[in-house]
């Protein structure tokens, strides 16, 4: 291949030169280079995305997975929509408890206008609750 405008001599030099710097390729065995295509409906295409996320995996590994019976090596696992909206949930809470921690230091301080301390002890409880659940689910512990 040359370069429009070139000599081929010029061509040359600066195609060794840019293969002198590129990293060296990996190994051809586990290089996936062969493109297949596939023509989906809309409906297809959603039930096929929604059952590699829900292995945790991403549409191609799932598709070699079910052809093939094996998803090939170095198949990234995402985690499954549950486990991301838990995680996404995860940090909701620690938010609310960021703020229920604000409450109760301005009620320890004294500062109870409204007499929800008794309210906002409450709160701290079911936080706690909630956020233990979630870290159980996750298997994060407590």
């Amino acid at each position: 291949m040359r370069a429009v405008g070139t000599t081929p001599e010029v061509a040359d030099s600066s195609m060794a030169r840019q293969a002198q710097n590129e990293k060296p390729a990996r190994s051809e065995k586990r290089r996936r280079n062969k493109v297949a295509h596939l023509r989906l409906s809309d409906a297809e295409h959603e039930r096929l995305v929604t059952a590699a996320d829900n292995a945790g995996m991403s549409l191609g590994a799932y598709l070699r997975a079910c052809a093939l019976g094996d998803a090939g090596p170095r198949a990234a696992r995402k985690p499954p929509v549950a486990k991301r909206e838990l995680i996404r949930l995860l940090g909701q809470i620690g938010k609310t408890g960021s703020n229920l921690n604000q409450l109760a230091r301005a009620v320890n301080s004294g500062d109870d206008p409204n007499g929800l301390a008794d309210d906002i002890k409450a709160a701290v409880v079911d936080y706690a609750d909630m956020r233990a659940a979630v870290r159980k689910v996750l298997g994060l512990g407590p």
